[in-house]
């Protein structure tokens, strides 16, 4: 699955579009790699995402197309959380 539409349907980013420019914009790693928006992510993976002086930091657990706004944090384990969130 494409990463920025993993952030998106997994609700760690609310847009798509706004998931796009973070990716864009260097501000997203997946395994500790700078990684664009296209990039493919698989379970296992693990994603720190940098807004301002925020990190989060999270452990891909599953990759679904579509999911309810209350399964949505099922698809990811929580590794470190920015105060106040995105």
């Amino acid at each position: 699955m494409r990463l920025d539409k993993y952030l998106k349907v997994s609700r760690i980013i609310k847009r798509r579009t706004i998931a796009n420019e973070a990716c864009t914009g260097g501000r997203v790693q997946v395994n500790g790699k700078v990684a664009k928006p296209g990039a493919e992510v698989k379970i296992g993976d693990t994603l720190e995402i940098r807004f301002g002086n925020r990190v989060g930091r999270y452990e891909i657990l599953s990759l679904q197309d579509h999911v309810l706004k209350a399964e949505a944090t099922g698809m990811y384990r929580i590794l470190e959380e920015p105060e106040g969130g995105f």
